[in-house]
């Protein structure tokens, strides 16, 4: 008689959500593996960027995108302990905590004249950025740590962005093909991009089951 038995799965981790002393390698260490890291994190980020329009480009950050950019961070400018904890204070705010995602925009103009002209008519940007899954819409909320539109209604070209999630939208999210939007109502700037599958399924992992 043949017996059939599984072995139990392993349990899947929830993703991390803080970067600590702990996680960081010293200078030596980060050098020995630097190579096969790159490509490790090229290939993460692959499928957590997307661009929105002519001139925006939108990448969603983790706990292993935010952990190499410390660590990158460290190993170029050799600041030790001292900036370590500047790193760890400026980056962890970016790693999703479990109901959200969070991202990095970058709006990309090589012409400086161009750029400073379209960032002088995009005030206000953060504030219009949306996740839209069917009629369900997320708005996204700028990172509280400093202004991101000065005094004088010009945008800064890098924003930082958190997408809240109640449970019932990341069920939705979670659909497998659900058919998901991501843009901007700003008026100079009115862009929506579909979000792939392969990027829909790689983001569904920052959430974290309560």
């Amino acid at each position: 008689m043949v017996l059939n038995f599984k072995l139990p799965e392993e349990p899947i981790m929830p993703p991390k959500t803080e970067i600590t002393y702990d996680d960081i390698l010293d200078t030596a260490a980060f050098a020995a593996i630097r190579k096969d890291k790159r490509r490790e994190i090229s290939a993460i980020k692959r499928n957590r960027r997307i661009e929105i329009g002519p001139v925006a480009t939108c990448y969603f950050e983790s706990f292993e995108t935010m952990w190499w950019q410390i660590q990158e961070m460290l190993f170029i400018e050799k600041g030790g302990d001292a900036q370590l904890a500047d790193e760890l204070a400026a980056y962890n705010p970016l790693i999703p905590k479990g109901q959200e995602l969070v991202c990095t925009v970058m709006f990309e103009i090589d012409d400086e004249k161009r750029r400073r002209a379209f960032l002088g008519r995009l005030g206000g940007v953060e504030g219009t950025m949306f996740i839209r899954i069917g009629e369900m819409e997320i708005p996204g909320a700028p990172e509280d740590d400093v202004d991101r539109t000065n005094a004088d209604g010009k945008a800064s070209s890098v924003q930082f962005i958190h997408f809240p999630f109640t449970e019932a939208q990341i069920k939705l999210f979670r659909a497998p093909n659900a058919q998901i939007l991501i843009g901007f109502s700003h008026s100079a700037y009115g862009h929506l991009a579909v979000m792939p599958e392969e990027m829909r399924q790689a983001l569904s992992q920052d959430f974290i089951d309560t």
